[in-house]
């Protein structure tokens, strides 16, 4: 289903389910807590999407084909897979594309939220089409990866990117060169410095406390605001102020991002997107005597 925000019509595309672990995506709240709304399997993962989101709309007298991230592709190794329980069985990025009517070839813009692989993955595809057989996230053996969208402008954060070429050892595994470094070489690759308006009525929010330069797309006209939430609120749960994953690398500017956006979001009664979250696609926040909690919760088709 889809709906229509300012020049904008909005599709939610399922990308794939895959698991995380749960103390690791909820950082010091106890197990105790999380569990209720998250329950873990027997190697304390929890269930997660990769949900994209698709704009399409007519800007400048031209259509326009965005895609908001894109999930982790299909580069990867049975290993590489079998760790983060990636399961394509129900939904894939180019499946739920065409099953929305778009080919990657109608693609014209790809804004990445950040350079991890759950989030990037899906940029590039192996260039014979062809699964990874080695035992990291591609075989380095294999073929190159060549970007999915062969139309597309791929916009990311300078400072995403400037990180993602030499990460810290505590986030390097999230970073694969394959999943970005042939849209560069493809002249593909817009980097974006700041807030800014990207498109007529998609702005870019940029927090921090995840990993430098994370964008979070703001669809917003006088009437409505709907934000692509990305990995500030992964989760619908990640609304209480004190639920903040351990694979932030400065908590506390996650905790000051929150405090930033979470009251505008509640007097201009925003609607949140949620990426990650395996039950809940869109809810509006509310603050009670106990703090920030979701309120009202929809599946995309169902908010206004």
């Amino acid at each position: 289903m889809t709906i229509r925000i300012g020049v904008w019509s909005l599709t939610a595309i399922e990308t794939g389910d895959f698991g995380l672990d749960g103390g690791a995506m909820f950082g010091v709240v106890p197990k105790t807590l999380w569990s209720r709304d998250h329950p873990a399997d027997e190697l304390n993962l929890i269930d997660m999407k990769m949900r994209a989101l698709l704009l399409r709309g007519e800007v400048g007298g031209h259509k326009r084909v965005v895609l908001i991230d894109v999930g982790a592709g299909e580069k990867m190794t049975p290993k590489f897979q079998a760790i983060y329980r990636i399961d394509y069985s129900r939904n894939d990025l180019l499946g739920s594309l065409a099953s929305a009517g778009v080919t990657p070839a109608q693609v014209t813009d790809v804004i990445l939220t950040h350079l991890h692989f759950d989030h990037c993955g899906g940029s590039t595809v192996l260039a014979d089409g062809s699964d990874s057989t080695g035992e990291g996230m591609v075989d380095e053996e294999g073929p190159e990866a060549v970007p999915t969208f062969p139309n597309a402008e791929y916009h990311v954060q300078r400072r995403q990117w400037e990180w993602a070429l030499d990460p810290c050892e505590r986030d390097r595994a999230s970073y694969f060169g394959e999943n970005y470094l042939s849209v560069e070489k493809s002249g593909q690759l817009n980097l974006v410095e700041g807030e800014i308006e990207l498109l007529p009525d998609l702005f870019l929010l940029v927090v921090d406390g995840h990993t430098p330069g994370q964008q979070l797309p703001l669809i917003r006209t006088t009437q409505r605001t709907f934000l692509y939430s990305g990995d500030l609120f992964p989760t619908c749960s990640h609304i209480h102020l004190p639920y903040i994953m351990s694979y932030d690398l400065e908590p506390l500017k996650t905790l000051e991002d929150k405090k930033r956006v979470l009251p505008q979001a509640v007097e201009e009664e925003w609607t949140l997107f949620f990426e990650h979250d395996a039950r809940v696609e869109c809810g509006y926040v509310e603050e009670t005597e106990q703090g920030y909690r979701v309120g009202e919760t929809h599946d995309l088709a169902d908010c206004f």
